[in-house]
C-alpha cells in the first residue's frame, strides 16, 4: 500500500474521536512515498440521512443540544450533507474546512454557514484583516512578518530599479545605500519568517481537530453547525504565550448537557498526550525520522528556511561598507551573486512544494485552495530573485543592470501578493467549501 493512502496510526488525524468516521478512500496526497495530504470524514452521528421522519432522535438519547432557531439566518443556508474536509497545511494553520452540499429544499437535514469562497464573505475576510491581530497565534505572525518583509522588498526594487527608468529621480546613495539597508532588512525579516515557519510545521496538531459543533434545532429536528472555537485544541488558540499548550477549554452550550452529549456534538475532548503536548522546538530524532521526513509541508518549510538562510548572506554583503569592498568579480560572485541564485532557487523549491501540498495529484492543480496560490505566488517571487542573481554576473552591463533590478521589482510585488493572501488565509479559520447545490426540483432526472 502506497504512504499517501494511509495513516501511520500514531498519526491519524481525528482519531480520538469515535464519531467521526475516516473514508479510506478519499486519503490522498501527490506522492506516493510522502505522507498523506487530505482526507474526507462523515460525522457518524448526522452524517448519513436515512428515509425515516426528522424526529428520529428522538426516539433515544438526544445527542444534541436543543436550539429554538428553526430558519437559518442570512449568513446561512440549508445544507443536505456535511462533510469535514482535513488537509495537512489546514492543520497546521489551525484550520477546520467544512464541506457542505446546499439544498433550498425546506427537507434539508443541516443549517450550515454560507461558502466563505462568496464575494461577501471575502469582504469579510478582508475587513477581519483591519480588526484583528491574534498575535499569539505563530501562523499570523508568519504572515504578517512575510509581509512586513515583502513591503521592505519593494521599497528596495524602488531604490535600485527608478533611478534606472527615470535618472532624475536618483538621489545620492540611493542605490549604494538606501538600497543595501533595504536589502539586509527584507533578508532578515525573510529569515525570521522562515524560523517561525519551521516552528509552525513542528508543532502541527497531530491529532488533528474537528472545530465545528452540531446543534438539534427544536423546530423540524434539523442540525445545525456552527464554529466550535472553544472547543479547538490548536495551540493557535492559546493567548497566554506563544509557545505553550493548546489550551483547550470545552465549551458548555448548556447547563443540562452532559459529558457523553458533547463528545458526539463537538470537537473531542483532547488527551493529555496528543492535544494538551507542550510547544517543540525542535522534534525528537524518531519523530524526524519517521514522520517529519515524510510530510510534505515540512519539507516546504525546509526549503523556506534553507533559502531564507542562504539569501540573507547576499543581504548581508550588500550593506554600505561591505559591498562597496567587494572590488574583485569573484568575491563580488561568490558572496553576493551566489547566495542569491541558491537562496532564489531554495524559494522555488518551496513555492512548488507548498503548491504541491494542496493538490490532489501532483499534475492536479488545486485553484480553489488558497494556499496553492500562496504557493503559486511565492513560486512567482522567487523566480524573481533568482533571475536577479543570476544576472548578477553581468551587471556591469547596462541591460543586464536593468533587467536584475526589474525582477527584484515583480518579484517583491508577487511575494507581497501571496503574503497578503496568507495574512487573510491565518484568519480564516472556519472556511466552508460547497458541493454541487441540490435543490426541490433535483428529483428531476437530467438526460
Amino acid at each position: 500500500m502506497s504512504r499517501n493512502t494511509c495513516f501511520h496510526h500514531s498519526h491519524e488525524p481525528l482519531r480520538t474521536s469515535s464519531h467521526l468516521q475516516l473514508q479510506t478512500e478519499h486519503i490522498s496526497g501527490p506522492f506516493s512515498f510522502l505522507n498523506p495530504t487530505r482526507a474526507h470524514y462523515l460525522h457518524t452521528g448526522v452524517s448519513k440521512p436515512t428515509d425515516c421522519t426528522d424526529d428520529v432522535h428522538d426516539e433515544s438519547p438526544d445527542p444534541f443540544h436543543d436550539s429554538e432557531k428553526a430558519l437559518p439566518s442570512k449568513n446561512e443556508q440549508r445544507a443536505s450533507d456535511i462533510q469535514f474536509q482535513w488537509r495537512s497545511r489546514d492543520n497546521r494553520k489551525g484550520r477546520h474546512a467544512l464541506r457542505v452540499e446546499p439544498d433550498d429544499s425546506p427537507d434539508a437535514k443541516y443549517i450550515t454557514p454560507k461558502s466563505t469562497s462568496s464575494f461577501r464573505e471575502g469582504l469579510k475576510g478582508i475587513g477581519r484583516m483591519f480588526i484583528q491581530y491574534p498575535y499569539w497565534d505563530v501562523s499570523y505572525l508568519v504572515a504578517i512578518i512575510f509581509t512586513l518583509g515583502s513591503v521592505v522588498w519593494v521599497i528596495n526594487a524602488f531604490f535600485v530599479w527608478l533611478p534606472l527608468v527615470d535618472p532624475s529621480t536618483e538621489f545620492p546613495g540611493e542605490i549604494g545605500k538606501a538600497g543595501g539597508i533595504t536589502a539586509f532588512i527584507g533578508a532578515t525579516i525573510f529569515e525570521i519568517g522562515s524560523v517561525l515557519l519551521m516552528f509552525e510545521a513542528v508543532n502541527e496538531n497531530q491529532s488533528g481537530c474537528f472545530g465545528w459543533a452540531l446543534e438539534k434545532v427544536l423546530e423540524g429536528g434539523k442540525i445545525q453547525v456552527r464554529p466550535d472555537k472553544e472547543g479547538c485544541s490548536h495551540h493557535h488558540r492559546n493567548k497566554k504565550n506563544l509557545v505553550g499548550k493548546s489550551n483547550v477549554k470545552v465549551s458548555t452550550l448548556s447547563s443540562s448537557s452532559t459529558a457523553s452529549d458533547l463528545s458526539q456534538d463537538k470537537s473531542p475532548s483532547p488527551s493529555p498526550d496528543d492535544h494538551g503536548r507542550e510547544w517543540q522546538w525542535l522534534p525528537s530524532w524518531h519523530d524526524l525520522t519517521t514522520h517529519y521526513v515524510h510530510e510534505l509541508g515540512f519539507l516546504a518549510c525546509c526549503a523556506q528556511f534553507f533559502g531564507a538562510t542562504i539569501f540573507w548572506i547576499s543581504g548581508f554583503t550588500a550593506l554600505p561598507g561591505i559591498a562597496n569592498k567587494l572590488t574583485s568579480q569573484g568575491l563580488l560572485d561568490g558572496v553576493f551573486w551566489v547566495p542569491q541564485i541558491v537562496g532564489g532557487t531554495g524559494f522555488i523549491v518551496s513555492g512548488i512544494l507548498f503548491m504541491l501540498e494542496t493538490q490532489p495529484k501532483w499534475y492536479i492543480p488545486a485553484p480553489k485552495v488558497l494556499g496553492w496560490h500562496i504557493g503559486l505566488w511565492n513560486l512567482i517571487g522567487a523566480f524573481g530573485f533568482t533571475l536577479c542573481g543570476a544576472l548578477g554576473p553581468a551587471y556591469g552591463s547596462s541591460g543586464a543592470q536593468f533587467e536584475a533590478s526589474l525582477a527584484t521589482f515583480w518579484g517583491s510585488w508577487a511575494f507581497l501578493i501571496g503574503s497578503h493572501i496568507q495574512w487573510y488565509e491565518s484568519l480564516d479559520k472556519h472556511p466552508v467549501e460547497e458541493k454541487s447545490r441540490s435543490t426541490s426540483s433535483s428529483n428531476v432526472t437530467n438526460p
